[in-house]
């Protein structure tokens, strides 16, 4: 059996298994109908090898909540009129990573993959099927692998809060549509959202800013503790999804100087009584003090920081920013000069300085065994970026075609081309958002490799993402919003190769779809689609 995908796409397939009774996003590889119904009336006994326990209970938790089921539960063999799920480690690895294949028979079902990552997708699936489809699921067997590998969704914790609990009801959401990686925004210039071991300063002083809207005080708080960071990585590992964490660097700091203020241009220049004071950010842009370049104990703080996060955070990536870093202070600073000067760099080149910063950050990262991810700026000046590094791509493709070309790994999330999520679903007055406008047609649309990009280059292409960020966000009803439908589209646009989609198909499936997500009561848009 081989779950590879061809290469003009899906070909051929069965109308009944594709039309609006099934309506699954993203549409799996291969689905075909079969005689019977799997009937789970009289509840469920999962059956599941040690190594895919949690997947086993995130998959009971699912299936418990769908009227008429009454209870799943993990081990031991059927009693009472249960139906039998059973989760099997049975593909061949060559299948892929996430491939999966299930089987539903009036008998029983059985989902098989070569990894856990693969069972976690394919109970997403049945998932699916159940909630559009009720307790007696129509047979079928599926065989389904995706196109990429990175399937992301970023949340912006820094400018509003969220709680752990809207963090995994936006996981489970996620697994909902098979996709594979939370990129997990921590810090910024509002906020600095993680307790860390080492330095616990951070959090207590740039965890919290006051809130500019009241004549009284009232603060914005909040900051995730270890035992935090460790429930929400469990609860995305069940799912099948890594959990990747983005502290900023060189820039986006202010939080991070509000404790230490000696670690900008100004503070090293003026140490003591002298120096700066910085408070969290309540104003949103693009802030002057970044991180000081010439000095040495910077890279000593963030040896502390990014050792204390690579012992909490187990995904091969560790996201460090790189974004938007004004070299006004930089240009004014002698220790940055000095540095320039040691570098051997020309006295103009403010760029190449900073592709020099992100070096030492992937260096410390490399040291800790994690991969850096930075946002496209870090490739503005050639000769220091290590290829282990990937590159985000969100000013356009341009960035990530030329990191692909340079031989590093690209994620595509380019703002112009439909991965913002807060952007406005609609070019109307009362729609929320900012910065422009993304349909979920827009979204659907989305071709992680650009044309033109091809070989070795388009293989570098380990695929995309959409980006919420949170500058007019307050709330996680208010995410969901902005996040679905058009995170849905998007799951589907990097599960799918573009010549086998189609819109109106995408139409026809999700109309059952959201139905889905009405039961699981999200709030999600529901105007036009373009």
């Amino acid at each position: 059996m081989s779950l590879s995908r061809p290469a003009e796409g899906y070909g051929p397939r069965p109308a009944e298994g594709y039309g609006p009774r099934r309506g699954l996003v993203p549409p799996p590889l291969s689905l075909m109908d079969a005689e019977g119904n799997f009937d789970m009336r009289g509840g469920l006994a999962v059956k599941a090898p040690p190594p895919c326990t949690e997947v086993a209970k995130a998959l009971c938790a699912w299936l418990a909540a769908i009227p008429g089921v009454g209870h799943a539960r993990l081990g031991g063999p059927p009693s009472g009129g249960e139906a039998r799920i059973e989760l099997r480690l049975g593909l061949a690895p060559t299948a892929g990573e996430e491939a999966y294949s299930i089987m539903l028979a009036p008998g029983g079902a059985l989902i098989e993959a070569a990894t856990t990552k693969g069972l976690a997708r394919g109970a997403a699936t049945l998932w699916q099927l159940a909630l559009s489809e009720g307790s007696v699921i129509a047979a079928c067997r599926i065989e389904d692998s995706p196109r990429f590998p990175w399937r992301g969704f970023m949340l912006d914790t820094a400018r509003h809060f969220f709680p752990v609990e809207t963090i995994e009801r936006f996981l489970d959401l996620a697994a909902l549509h098979r996709l594979s990686v939370f990129h997990w925004h921590l810090t910024d210039d509002q906020a600095w959202r993680i307790d860390l071991p080492s330095l616990p300063e951070l959090a207590q002083a740039g965890s919290r800013r006051l809130d500019m809207r009241y004549n009284v005080p009232v603060w914005k708080a909040g900051s995730y503790s270890p035992l935090d960071v460790r429930r929400v990585v469990a609860f995305a590992s069940a799912r099948g999804i890594e959990v990747v964490p983005e502290i900023e660097t060189p820039g986006h700091v202010t939080a991070l100087l509000a404790s230490h203020p000696e670690l900008s241009c100004l503070g090293a220049s003026a140490p003591g009584e002298g120096a700066p004071r910085f408070e969290p950010a309540d104003s949103y842009g693009v802030f002057e003090d970044i991180l000081c370049a010439g000095n040495d104990k910077v890279f000593e703080l963030l040896e502390k920081a990014f050792g204390d996060l690579a012992r909490i955070f187990p995904a091969a990536f560790v996201h460090a920013g790189g974004d938007e870093a004004p070299k006004t202070r930089w240009m004014a600073c002698p220790r940055c000069a000095g540095r320039m000067r040691e570098l051997g760099l020309a006295e103009d080149d403010h760029e190449g300085l900073q592709a020099w910063f992100m070096a030492k950050v992937a260096a410390i990262l490399e040291r800790h065994g994690k991969r850096m991810v930075g946002w496209d700026e870090i490739l503005d000046s050639e000769g220091w970026i290590p290829p282990s590094a990937v590159v985000m791509s969100w000013r356009g493709y341009s960035g990530g075609e030329r990191a692909a070309r340079r031989g590093h790994g690209v994620v595509m999330c380019p703002q112009t081309a439909a991965c913002y999520l807060d952007h406005k679903h609609l070019d109307r007055i009362e729609e929320p958002g900012q910065l422009g406008v993304c349909t979920v047609r827009d979204s659907w649309s989305f071709e992680a490799v650009p044309a033109g990009l091809g070989g070795e280059a388009a293989a570098r292409v380990m695929g995309g993402q959409g980006n919420l960020w949170s500058e007019l966000v307050y709330f996680g009803k208010q995410a969901e919003y902005m996040a679905f439908p058009r995170l849905c589209a998007l799951s589907e646009a990097l599960w799918v190769p573009a010549q086998g989609r189609d819109f109106g198909d995408f139409k026809e499936r999700l109309a059952v779809h959201l139905g889905r997500l009405a039961a699981l009561g999200v709030n999600h848009y529901r105007g036009p689609l373009e």
